[in-house]
């Protein structure tokens, strides 16, 4: 099969699966499989190849299988990051919640410490890391699989210095306070969860999208443990989902500020104390 035919049969099978985009995801699936770069996948290419890989790749992205888990890879603040299914995947609409902590806290400098609760791969500490440079960072997670893969993300980025992970129940554990607090908690009520695009709901770990009946049940409880988590001067900054300023707001009193995405939905909260 040549590399032309590889690529039009994969996106017709994608675009058949309902995937977004089958011609971008078509061609990032035949280059992992065959380590082929960019620039000879996009030309006009009749180099033949074997399919076999690429093919069980095909058949993982048309079940819906979200690409990062196939790659194994996602960026993330510009940041590499590896993935798995014990863990959320980094979004961009996540970001948010980065841009906002730096905003909140302009010396960066003087941020000396940051905790990152339910942290997943770790990309928000390690970004926040990246834009704090004296600060050191611990990240939590229920999960062991998710604090050992953020401890290998550190690694990888060249933070493990700067770096510590805990598998916990949120800040149960902690007594000490902290400069920077962010997290981005489950927040879809139970009862959506299965109505969410099968990529979410079929492959994205269930613990970190269960918000609770309402989706508020990790916001009562971290917006409870803030004054004692949060160091004088210090800034929390979580992300919301959809159509939460409103509840959140209610829950985080009249200090909270609100700061949307790049599509202008609200998408992270801020309290300082």
């Amino acid at each position: 099969m040549t590399i032309r035919e590889a690529l039009r049969q994969g996106a017709a099978l994608l675009e058949a699966a309902g995937v977004d985009n089958p011609r971008l995801d078509a061609r990032l699936l035949l280059g992992h499989a065959t380590g082929l770069s960019r620039e000879t996948l996009l030309g006009d290419n009749l180099q033949t190849i074997d399919p076999a890989r690429y093919h069980g790749l095909l058949a993982r992205r048309a079940a819906r299988e979200p690409l990062a888990l196939i790659l194994g890879r996602q960026e993330f603040w510009s940041l590499d990051f590896e993935v798995s299914a014990a863990t959320l995947i980094p979004r961009a609409d996540s970001e948010t919640v980065v841009e906002a902590a730096i905003a909140a806290l302009p010396e960066r400098a003087r941020v000396r410490r940051i905790l990152d609760l339910g942290t997943g791969t770790g990309c928000l500490l390690l970004a926040a890391l990246t834009e704090f440079p004296a600060a050191w960072g611990l990240g939590i997670d229920r999960s062991a699989e998710a604090a050992i893969l953020a401890a290998r993300n550190a690694a990888a980025l060249g933070l493990a210095g700067r770096a510590a992970f805990l598998c916990g129940d949120w800040d149960d554990a902690l007594s000490g306070q902290f400069d920077l607090v962010l997290s981005n908690p489950p927040y879809i009520p139970s009862a959506d969860i299965a109505g969410l695009m099968p990529e979410v709901a079929l492959y994205e770990p269930g613990r970190a999208l269960d918000g609770g009946a309402d989706g508020l049940t990790a916001y009562r409880h971290i917006l409870a443990a803030l004054p004692r988590l949060l160091a004088p001067g210090g800034a929390a900054v979580l992300e919301i989902g959809f159509g939460q300023a409103g509840p959140v707001a209610v829950l985080a009193g009249e200090s909270a500020i609100f700061h949307t995405d790049l599509a202008g939905i609200p998408r992270a909260v801020l309290v300082k104390t």
